[in-house]
């Protein structure tokens, strides 16, 4: 089945592309110029990026049939250059990285060129670091060339680390040389996530802008929107207000609702109460089923969280008990029973016997001895020692069974360990959180 999809894409796609003759359409697959199998592929993968989540096992197998075409391949097959930047093209587009070692490898005439080459097989190695130095001398050469895009994207992933701004300025380039494309999708995505790394807020909001204009539909969103979230949750005023609410407009109502939530609940770990209660009411307003509690439950929820250090603590615990468990998941009910566990012993009254000391037996026959002259700042325990000060041992309590010598009131050490499990839970949930 997925043979004779195959054929009839690489068909197709060749009789619409300039380059591809009439004599293409009457050429089986596997006979194909491995240049216009991998330009079939390249329309799959745009294809995807827009939204065309079908082609995803049209990918796998075009993946795999390419790369039997070219271990297959004749050496004078890679003297037409647009086989050999099929070659690395191919690599740098999911394919095997040990196809495009092997035919540099089996090139005796210098087809291949081994800087690339050997670049390329240490960055998908996952040794990006190592090729900056040759790809950076070696790129300009490449300026007119297909793979130059390719390059690009590689070579800004590559420094991202190391140059971050130099990275963005190739993420910048790739993009502009193939609007429209996974390389473009590609380049935005990272390019933001390196902007907010770097704190480079116009930057960030400007790619988001554009993500959010074009690639919505991507299988990458996902990471996208984990970036964005935290992005505006950290640099939410009013001023960034409408830009955030502008490019979430750009989603659809369930989408959108979703964000928001997300960002409300990120918001309100952060104890950003203006911000948590507006993507909450938002978010709550999204709901396309009016009958749905689910999102205005989770909105409950997130508003309530950050009234409980308000004053109106109260209330906010009485409604966080409102908040039915089957609108809620696991992890929100968690940070719900976290927040009540908080607010109820804000609210718990003082056992007064805890708060009650036993006088020491010496008080009352101890006598206030007068200050000697000269005291003062000298004697206060952060002062300095003089040099030639003895140490005197403090006064230790006494034990008389033997035990170790507590200061610590009993009713209050029980209080302690009694919740000391749930304050490492409650920590626990919200580091996990941040």
């Amino acid at each position: 089945m997925f043979a004779g999809r195959l054929r009839l894409l690489l068909i197709s796609v060749a009789a619409l592309l300039p380059y591809a003759g009439a004599p293409a359409m009457a050429e089986e697959a596997d006979d194909l110029p491995p240049y216009r199998m991998v330009r079939s592929l390249l329309a799959v993968q745009d294809g995807i990026v827009r939204g065309d989540q079908t082609a995803s096992d049209m990918q796998r197998f075009m993946l795999a049939t390419i790369d039997k075409r070219l271990r297959a391949a004749k050496p004078d097959v890679f003297r037409d250059p647009r086989n050999v930047d099929a070659a690395m093209i191919y690599a740098m587009s999911g394919g095997n990285p040990a196809t495009l070692a092997d035919l540099a490898a089996r090139d005796i005439n210098g087809y291949f060129d081994n800087r690339l080459t050997d670049s390329l097989r240490q960055y998908l190695n996952g040794k990006g670091a190592l090729t900056v130095q040759t790809l950076t001398t070696t790129l300009p050469e490449y300026k007119n060339s297909r793979i130059v895009p390719y390059l690009y994207l590689v070579l800004a992933n590559a420094s991202a680390q190391q140059a971050p701004k130099d990275a963005i300025r190739y993420f910048d380039l790739a993009r502009l040389e193939s609007p429209g494309t996974i390389i473009e999708e590609s380049a935005l995505r990272r390019g933001m996530m390196l902007a907010i790394t770097e704190q480079d807020t116009e930057r960030s909001f400007h790619y988001a802008l554009i993500y959010a204009r074009r690639f919505l539909s991507s299988p990458y969103v996902g990471q996208f929107a984990d970036s964005f979230v935290d992005f505006a949750v950290t640099h939410y005023n009013a001023e960034n207000e409408p830009r955030i609410v502008e490019i979430l407009g750009f989603f659809d109502p369930p989408r959108q609702r979703e964000v928001y939530l997300r960002i409300a609940r990120r918001a309100a770990i952060n104890g950003d109460s203006e911000f948590a209660r507006l993507a909450a009411e938002r978010a709550a307003q999204l709901s396309a089923n009016p009958t749905d509690d689910e999102p205005r439950a989770l909105a409950d929820l997130y508003s309530g969280l950050v009234n409980v250090p308000t004053a109106d603590i109260v209330s906010a615990v009485q409604q966080l008990g409102t908040i039915p468990d089957t609108a809620l998941s696991p992890e929100d009910k968690a940070l719900r029973e976290a927040a009540r566990a908080m607010a109820e012993q804000v609210l718990k009254k003082p056992d007064l016997e805890s708060l009650t000391q036993a006088a020491p037996a010496s008080v009352e026959t101890e006598q206030l001895q007068p200050v000697p002259d000269g005291a003062g700042a000298s004697d206060s325990p952060f002062a300095a020692t003089p040099a030639d000060a003895k140490a005197t041992p403090a006064a230790q309590p006494v034990s008389t069974d033997g035990q170790k010598p507590s200061f610590v009131d009993p009713q209050f050490g029980d209080y302690l360990s009694q919740n000391q499990s749930r304050i490492d839970a409650i920590d626990a949930l919200l580091k996990k959180e941040k």
